[in-house]
């Protein structure tokens, strides 16, 4: 038991668990079927251990090419198998993206019903009037088509936007399959299951679409992208979903308080800042997370209290994962133990010997110190 409770997935399976039974029991109590979004690769349980034998296979050529090179791959893959991967280190790598998924997916389907749950109850005219008031009188996102163009900029927000998608569940296998650290990979795995439930809560407490979709005409100088595609795919099958919720085989994914996208790429700058990750790869996270709060207002997927809840979320999920998988505490001693040792080398100076009355008296020389005591100040 007290094994259970130091093993840093335990938060995140009982998460899963719980965020799970409450899309069970949501689906039960409507009697809508649980749908398995952006089913590519087919269904869950063919896409879930592709993605997971892709995680690790990827991880395994990474460490033998970073030990050996190009030269005898799969030798150095056999080795790399045999020195460092066993079966607890494949437990932790499933159970994370298990957990992960079961969160995603129960986040995917309780969204989906929120049209259900919360008829006809939207937030959208007094968002927007705060949008207004808080940019001095104009729309956010005119302003930045103003600032910006809605040419070259268009084009590239939105490959940011969408870039989203996959570089989530690649970050994630990175971290849990690269990482030698199993706390480390649990610790993201984690804050990603926190941004999803988190997320939900927040739908739930402020229903609304978003500016793009309450107030369409705000964004029909942008040209035709990805996003603008996207947009109107959501818009189709919402109109879909609740024109029949029970006979639709459409999953319902318009919501905009609070932004995901923004707490996602939020979560991801602060982790790999907190972990110390290179400096290269905190920079990206940063500016991506910045672009991606641009382009949240510029496409009008959110308004700017979304992106102020989302930021929040996010700044929660890090915090609260590093609490339940054991972090802070590692991190309280790494400070301790630095501590101590700083204290360690600080000597005591001893009294300077008191002058000898006889001239030819020479004082008897101090004790040398092995390399191994030096640091400590005292004698071999």
């Amino acid at each position: 038991m007290t094994r259970m409770r130091r093993w840093p997935y335990t938060f995140a399976m009982a998460l899963s668990l719980l965020v799970g039974a409450a899309a069970v029991v949501s689906s039960l109590y409507l009697d809508l079927p649980l749908k398995d979004p952006d089913g590519f690769l087919g269904p869950s349980y063919i896409r879930l251990p592709l993605l997971a034998l892709g995680f690790i296979g990827g991880g395994l050529i990474v460490e033998a090419v970073r030990r050996s090179g190009w030269r005898n791959l799969p030798t150095a893959v056999v080795d790399v198998v045999k020195k460092e991967w066993n079966t607890h280190r494949l437990l932790c790598i499933g159970t994370g993206l298990l957990s992960f998924y079961v969160c995603y997916v129960a986040y995917r389907n309780l969204k989906s019903v929120l049209p259900v749950y919360r008829d006809g109850v939207l937030f959208d005219r007094q968002l927007f009037r705060l949008d207004n008031w808080l940019s001095g009188g104009s729309t956010p996102s005119l302003i930045l088509h103003d600032l910006l163009g809605t040419g070259v900029a268009a084009n590239f927000l939105s490959i940011a936007y969408l870039a989203y998608l996959p570089l989530i569940p690649i970050s994630l296998g990175a971290f849990l399959v690269l990482s030698r650290n199993h706390a480390i990979g649990a610790w993201y795995a984690t804050t990603l299951c926190l941004n999803w439930v988190l997320g939900t809560i927040s739908y739930y407490l402020l229903p609304s679409v978003g500016p793009a979709f309450s107030h369409p005409e705000a964004y029909r100088a942008l040209p035709d992208t990805g996003v603008s595609q996207l947009q109107e795919s959501l818009f189709d099958t919402r109109l879909d979903y609740l024109s029949n919720p029970i006979g639709s085989d459409s999953i319902q994914g318009v919501a905009a308080f609070a932004s995901l996208h923004v707490s996602v790429t939020f979560a991801a700058a602060l982790f790999v800042t907190l972990t110390k990750q290179k400096r290269a790869v905190r920079a990206f996270t940063w500016i991506f997370f910045g672009v991606t709060v641009v382009a949240t207002l510029y496409f009008g997927w959110h308004y700017i209290l979304d992106d102020i809840a989302g930021i929040g979320i996010g700044w929660a999920s890090v915090t609260l994962a590093a609490w339940v998988t054991g972090q802070h505490r590692a991190r309280r001693a790494l400070v301790a133990s630095a501590h101590e040792q700083a204290d360690a080398t600080i000597t005591v100076a001893e009294p300077e010997p008191e002058p000898s009355a006889a001239l030819d008296v020479v004082p008897e020389p101090a004790p040398e110190l092995s390399p191994v005591d030096e640091g400590l100040g005292r004698p071999a």
